[in-house]
């Protein structure tokens, strides 16, 4: 076959490539230029000097963030609460896909999924109002119904129940909305399946367990694999928009974004949070290329690369 030349590919496809362009000017805008700063990373920035005038100070952010305890908790926190999180979300919506998929009213089926899906829109601000109607000590419902049972607790004093909570929420505001992903694979797989599996006198139960989950692992590997490209960035809003400054919570809640935010608002030192969002991005890469690797000899259909 003859090779088609790059001015010959562009004219018969023209319209094609003209659709990809506002992607490609939307990535080369946000995601690419913006790589140039990272030198601020090696810097010690000035905001006057600018980059250019700034000073160069070679590892000195990174050697500072390596010798600090505190930023060493940080990563280790960010990357426990993700952990949970992956886990507990994909498990709950596996489990919801699969239920939706069940119900046989199709009216049922619109308002469940719908309610499901609601809290993902709903903004972490009003959520932590919400919270605190439940938690806070003096007038919290769930506080109030413990303290009449003789165990009070004052969970915005006691760090140990927030992964926890951090998790329930995770899985209350996204398991919903992801969910829509595996109902949608649900949905294209062949019915012819499931009524022979139903003539082979199979049950709900056994339809579910061996042939619903397994078509879904590929999916299901799929959606991980997305996910643990950013194990290490906090979620920003869901973390300080619940824990706020309470640093009595932070030595179980604080994670990078949060700490580099009050880095910056406190210190001003742009070099050394320059470096921890570069750090992540390389931790990132090194998770999303294991967790690929893994996923080829488990999965290879599944695999990104």
């Amino acid at each position: 076959m003859k090779a088609v030349s790059f001015s010959g590919e562009m004219k018969k496809n023209f319209a094609l490539y003209l659709l990809t362009l506002p992607g490609i000017l939307f990535f080369l805008v946000f995601s690419y230029i913006p790589m140039g700063g990272l030198v601020i990373a090696f810097q010690e920035f000035n905001l006057v000097r600018g980059i250019f005038g700034s000073k160069f100070s070679g590892l000195a952010n990174f050697r500072f963030l390596f010798v600090n305890d505190i930023i060493v908790k940080v990563m280790l926190n960010t990357l426990y609460l993700n952990v949970l999180f992956i886990i507990a979300t994909t498990v709950t919506a596996v489990t919801l896909a699969i239920m939706f998929s069940e119900i046989k009213s199709a009216k049922v089926k619109r308002i469940t999924q719908t309610i499901s899906i609601l809290p993902y829109f709903i903004s972490w601000a009003v959520i932590s109002l919400f919270l605190r109607s439940f938690l806070q000590s003096d007038g919290g419902i769930i506080a109030m119904f413990l303290k009449e049972r003789g165990a009070a607790v004052n969970f915005y004093s006691e760090p140990a129940y927030w992964p926890g909570i951090l998790v329930v929420l995770r899985i209350w505001q996204g398991a919903g909305y992801m969910a829509i992903v595996y109902i949608a694979a649900i949905t294209g797989m062949d019915t012819g399946m499931f009524e022979a599996a139903r003539i082979d006198g199979a049950s709900r139960l056994q339809i579910i367990i061996r042939i619903t989950v397994p078509y879904l692992r590929p999916v299901i590997i799929l959606m991980t694999l997305f996910s643990v490209g950013r194990i290490f960035y906090g979620d920003f809003g869901m973390i300080y928009g619940i824990v706020q400054d309470n640093s009595i919570l932070f030595s179980t809640t604080d994670v990078i974004d949060t700490y580099v935010y009050r880095m910056l608002r406190s210190m001003s030192d742009y070099g050394m949070a320059t470096a921890v969002g570069m750090l992540q991005s390389v931790f990132g890469l090194v998770f999303v290329y294991t967790a690929n690797h893994m996923a080829r000899k488990l999965e290879p259909d599944s695999a990104i690369f």
